[in-house]
């Protein structure tokens, strides 16, 4: 379901439950005090770079490309390399209306240990809100990129996200696997695409 591609930062807990499991994917899925929707982590190593995985995940306009069930992904504000601002909206089958919202990527890195984390809260404001679209305002993401060898990355992303509307939680729940599952199988292929296997980012230490 495409609300799995709205990223969020879940505190540490031990309580995740494996949901799926394919092509070295693994995800699972936790639940979350006062919240009817649940939790989700994705666990994975892929053959790329941290530098590689920046220049894609950076790269938001592209996120139409492989990201699940996305419509448009529009660049609002580039502060800096490291830190923008994006629309994007999210395709839902009829008749469910789509939904859209305003996220703020913030990337740090740990010059010691060499890992990557990429911050991507949504944010209210900056579109008007669209008629027939229901405006996302609860989610809060994160990507944690850590080296695993020459050019080899471990990537753990959590998320949890209140879609709004009338959609009922156990749907979401319910379907929470395929859309992060979808998301990584395309987001390796992208990764082979020469504008991300031969990035150079000043920014980003490997």
């Amino acid at each position: 379901m495409i609300f799995c591609l709205l990223i969020f930062s879940v505190n540490a807990q031990t309580d995740w439950k494996l949901i799926a499991e394919k092509e070295q994917i693994r995800i699972f899925s936790q639940s979350v005090p006062e919240s009817k929707i649940k939790a989700i982590k994705v666990n994975c190593t892929v053959d790329a770079s941290v530098t590689q995985l920046v220049a894609l995940l950076m790269d938001v306009e592209g996120g139409v490309n492989w990201v699940y069930k996305t419509k448009s992904c529009v660049l609002l504000r580039k502060v800096s390399p490291t830190e923008l601002y994006y629309y994007s909206e999210i395709s839902l089958p009829w008749p469910l209306e789509n939904r859209d919202f305003v996220a703020h990527l913030r990337l740090t890195q740990d010059r010691a240990t060499k890992v990557v984390t990429i911050d991507g809260p949504v944010v209210n404001g900056m579109v008007s809100i669209k008629k027939g679209i229901v405006r996302v305002n609860q989610s809060k993401g994160r990507w944690v990129l850590t080296p695993a060898g020459r050019d080899r990355t471990k990537i753990e992303y959590t998320l949890h996200t209140d879609p709004g509307g009338n959609v009922p939680a156990w749907a979401v729940n319910l379907f929470a696997a395929e859309g992060p599952m979808e998301t990584f199988k395309s987001m390796k292929q992208q990764l082979k695409l020469a504008k991300y296997r031969n990035a150079v980012l000043g920014f980003v230490v490997n």
